[in-house]
Formats: structure tokens, sequence, C-alpha cells
């Protein structure tokens, strides 16, 4: 196959993005982006001191500017996007127009246990939360993102779904 093959997958912060994807280009044999960490090289900062030195704003229009380049890019990747980067800035048309996108759609008890007990202080919108803190700011989040995780193209719900599952919805997606 010739054809280079972009998939970026979209869904709430806990959603599995970045865990998910290492599988899924281990599985197929490509590099695996980050795109939290990809601006955090970009502009040698954390993302948290990005929020806290130049706002929410600043953030999102560099996410978008990174997202853009990387997507640009002549090469087969596999990208965990952040959480809000599909809300902002046309970014899922964006995506869309140069990719596969693909949201992994997870119960929000399911994603506020895995933030309960991961890095949830890392997290910029989730620091000093406790549980049922963190399940109203998922429930927060999910309604204002929902419209637009719903247009990617391949939608994986549930707990547990694999790279076998994903890339039998690929095949069929790239066959269409």
């Amino acid at each position: 196959m010739n054809k280079q093959l972009k998939v970026v997958l979209v869904g709430l912060p806990g959603s599995g993005k970045s865990t998910f994807g290492k599988q899924l280009a281990k599985e197929l044999g490509f590099k695996f982006l980050d795109l939290d960490q990809l601006i955090e090289d970009r502009y040698q900062l954390k993302i948290s001191e990005i929020f806290s030195i130049h706002g929410e704003g600043t953030f999102r229009d560099w996410e978008s500017l990174v997202l853009q380049e990387t997507l640009l890019q002549s090469h087969s990747f596999i990208l965990a996007s952040g959480g809000g980067t599909p809300s902002f800035n046309d970014n899922m048309d964006f995506i869309n127009s140069n990719s596969i996108s693909v949201y992994l759609d997870v119960p929000l008890d399911s994603i506020a246990r895995r933030l309960q007990s991961s890095k949830a202080n890392q997290r910029p919108l989730f620091q000093g939360l406790d549980q049922g803190e963190i399940t109203l700011k998922l429930k927060s989040l999910w309604v204002s993102r929902e419209y637009f995780y719903n247009q990617a193209k391949i939608k994986l719900s549930g707990d547990d779904f694999s790279a076998e599952l994903l890339l039998v919805e690929l095949i069929s997606k790239l066959k269409s």
C-alpha cells in the first residue's frame, strides 16, 4: 500500500488515546505521535505551564498550528489528539480532511476511575479534583465536545477495544 495512512484518535481525556494509539501504531508498524508531547517539544513548556503562563486561548492556537503541521507531513502515523483538540479552531474539519478520525467513546465512569487512579493532577483541567468533581467535569466536557467527537469517521464504543477491531474498521473505511 503506497498511500499514507494517518489516523487521529479523538475522545475525552483519559479515554485511552495514547495507550490505544501506541498499541495500534505497533500493530501497523507506524510511528506514534502524541499532540500534547509535540506541543511541549515545540514550545519547550509543559502543557500545564502553557495554560498557567499563556492561558487556554494561546494553548488552543498553538495546538491548532502543531496539529496542522503534523497532519500535512508525508508519512503514515497514529496521532493521539488532546481531548479538546476537535472542539476548537475548526480542528475537527481539518482532521477529517487530512486523516481518518477515530472517536474512542468510553463510558464516563470508566474514564473517571482511570483519571482518579492515574495522573489526573498532571492534567490542567483535573488538578486538585476528587472523584465526584472529576466525574462532573467529564460530563461537562462531554456535553460541550460530543458534537465534534461524533463527526469522527469511525467510532469505537465501550471500555475495551483492540487494535485488531480498529484495523478491521480501517480496512473497511479504506475500501469504501
